[in-house]
């Protein structure tokens, strides 16, 4: 099943050289972490402050008015039910109530654990096999709501690039995100598209997929992966009927859910003063667009500093008020991940719990 395991070169390594990469993998973590606190803090603490005074962001804060207020609350409350139904699709059998604890408890192990998306996938996985779903079902699911999740984020500079065209707007850095993104996607889809055509593609493009994966983890002395052709094989048989019927739905339920993270955004924006006639609505979208992907980027958990600096870098740049964009990301980014870290712990308490008593519900 290991993917690596098709020459002749295949771990043939003593228990000491075994043992040799552990000390350098911890380094390495430890150098990762201090980087990814390093740049919050001067995030934080040197970058913003430099593009508006913080007592100047509060002062801001401070005229919101309550109906914006209302309104942001309820752009929070929209974006939070949105996140259970793509895993709905994707895990047929799978409750609104419990998509939606699932979804706050994944996502906020990868906002808050080191490792990001990969803590929270491996969270949710425990989570739906202690609900009693069938490994492979749960691995379908998996699988195919996180690469709904990255299309979808690749596919958003492309669009913003298009709709700024039509406005006779360009910038340069979201052209060349919109080139690299539309790359991605353009190899990824297509790949995708190979392994559901045939067992014997899916086989092939499996390991290879494995052996890159393996040489790239042997470089951070890290183990070979534990797939390989054949688990690309039983993805396809899983998931070729579920998409051929469902695929629409899928598409549909991932992008209502990540364009109500933008609402979130927009609302802050108008909300704290940052007018049409300063930033509009598709040079907002361009500026989050391009958050979004960078934050893709596991320099922190959920990408804490990398969004806001480029997000408040963007919407500055395309004309808004220093003070108003600051205050609105600062806004935005509470709402965005705040109430799911509170809903994600509850929702951790309550099914730990359940649990106990044997009394896990639906």
């Amino acid at each position: 099943m290991n993917g690596a395991r098709g020459g002749s070169d295949d771990l043939r390594v003593d228990d000491a050289a075994r043992a040799a990469p552990a000390p350098r993998r911890s380094r390495r973590g430890l150098l990762v972490a201090a980087v990814g606190v390093a740049f919050v803090l001067a995030t934080f603490l040197f970058f913003l402050p430099k593009i508006a005074d913080y007592r100047d962001v509060w002062g801001v804060l401070k005229t919101m008015s309550w109906p914006w207020a209302c309104a942001l609350a309820g752009a929070t409350v929209l974006n939070l039910l949105t996140f259970a139904p793509p895993w709905m699709v994707g895990l047929p059998g799978l409750s609104f109530r419990r998509a939606l604890a699932l979804t706050q408890m994944s996502t906020a192990l990868a906002i808050v654990v080191p490792g990001g998306a990969a803590v929270g996938i491996a969270g949710a996985y425990g989570i739906l096999r202690r609900w009693g779903f069938p490994r492979r079902a749960i691995g379908r699911a998996v699988t195919l709501v996180s690469l709904w999740n990255q299309f979808a984020n690749l596919s958003y500079p492309v669009f913003a690039v298009f709709l700024l065209a039509t406005q006779g707007g360009d910038t340069p850095f979201l052209a060349t995100a919109a080139f690299v993104g539309a790359a991605v996607l353009g190899v990824a889809v297509a790949a995708l598209a190979a392994i559901l055509a045939s067992d014997r593609t899916a086989t092939d493009i499996g390991e290879l997929t494995a052996r890159l994966a393996s040489w790239g983890r042997g470089k951070f002395g890290r183990a070979p992966v534990a797939w390989g052709g054949p688990s690309f094989e039983r993805f396809r048989s899983e998931a070729v009927d579920l998409l051929r019927r469902r695929w629409h739905v899928l598409t549909v339920a991932t992008y209502v859910g990540t364009l109500t993270v933008f609402l979130v955004l927009l609302v802050a924006l108008r909300a704290l003063g940052v007018p049409v006639s300063e930033v509009t609505v598709v040079e907002a979208f361009a500026a989050w667009s391009l958050a979004r992907l960078l934050g893709t980027i596991p320099i922190t958990p959920g990408g804490v500093g990398v969004v806001e600096l480029s997000l408040t870098g963007a919407l500055v740049g395309f004309g808004g008020n220093n003070a108003g964009v600051v205050a609105a990301v600062l806004v935005y980014r509470f709402l965005t991940m705040v109430p799911t870290i509170v809903l994600g712990l509850a929702a951790t308490s309550i099914l730990n719990r359940e649990a106990r008593r044997g009394t896990v519900s639906a």
